[in-house]
């Protein structure tokens, strides 16, 4: 790796700049918001959910700097890469507070958290769950395949499906689901759809993450939890077959995570 000089780390910081205070003046929005709401209870859910969008934009400043830095000094800017994860967790976590991070139980148990945001349609927090995800995986991009964060980015994408679930009006989005007349048909084929695909790799990557990093429990009930919701879902939409798959899934998991517990307590 090259040298880098005083000059391009000059150019650098003197480029960066603009970023960074964009990044200060919505930093102050999100404590004028946040002192808002300590203030007044009214509207809580939208303004969270303004804040989610402009966590998800900071991150992409963020990532827009790591890439500066590559540009400028050939390397990536860890520091902004941090920041921008960090601001992405901040993002998630904005959106538990509405929609709580419960990762399977009847729709019944959170209908009432999105009493909030009821008037949010569909279609918005569709587009809004795929910038977030989009945003993730531009991070995980810019870190790349050897990053020492590979795991911990299970967990970002397993809280982020769990959001995903959560702030879909289910009862609503199926209705629509299955009425192909209805005005919001094809977004919610569309939802529908990510989820299912995002239950299925949140499920598959706690797994992944018990099978070859961490050997705990806990990560194998993570994606146990993951298929079950998945296999909730799929009863909701009345594809029994799938579900059917999926239930003999979970046995086979927690048949396993009873063999592997039972062999570590031998061992000792």
């Amino acid at each position: 790796m090259a040298k880098i000089t005083a000059e391009s780390r000059e150019l650098f910081e003197k480029k960066s700049v603009a970023y960074k205070n964009e990044i200060k003046e919505i930093m102050k929005r999100e404590k004028t918001t946040l002192d808002s709401i300590s203030k007044d209870k009214t509207g809580v859910g939208y303004k969270k959910l303004q804040l989610v969008e402009d966590m998800i934009y900071i991150s992409t400043i963020y990532i827009a700097i790591s890439n500066l830095s590559m540009e400028i000094l050939a390397v990536r800017s860890e520091e902004s890469l941090n920041e921008g994860r960090k601001t992405l967790y901040k993002a998630i976590i904005y959106l538990e507070e509405v929609v709580t991070n419960i990762i399977d139980a009847p729709y019944s148990d959170f209908e009432k958290n999105l009493e909030e945001i009821a008037e949010t349609p569909v279609e918005k927090r569709y587009y809004l769950i795929r910038k977030l995800g989009l945003a993730i995986r531009l991070i995980m991009d810019a870190y790349g395949d050897n990053t020492k964060w590979k795991w911990s980015f299970v967990e970002l994408n397993g809280r982020y499906t769990t959001v995903a679930k959560n702030v879909l009006d289910m009862n609503k989005a199926m209705k629509d689901y299955f009425d192909g007349r209805a005005e919001d048909h094809d977004v919610s084929v569309y939802y529908i759809r990510l989820l299912k695909k995002l239950l299925s790799k949140s499920a598959d990557g706690y797994r992944e993450r018990y099978e070859l990093s961490t050997r705990r429990a806990d990560d194998m009930r993570l994606g146990i939890n993951y298929l079950i919701a998945y296999r909730r879902l799929l009863i909701v939409m009345g594809e029994k077959d799938e579900a059917e798959e999926i239930k003999k899934k979970i046995q086979v998991w927690k048949e396993k995570m009873e063999q592997d517990s039972k062999k570590q307590k031998d061992a000792k």
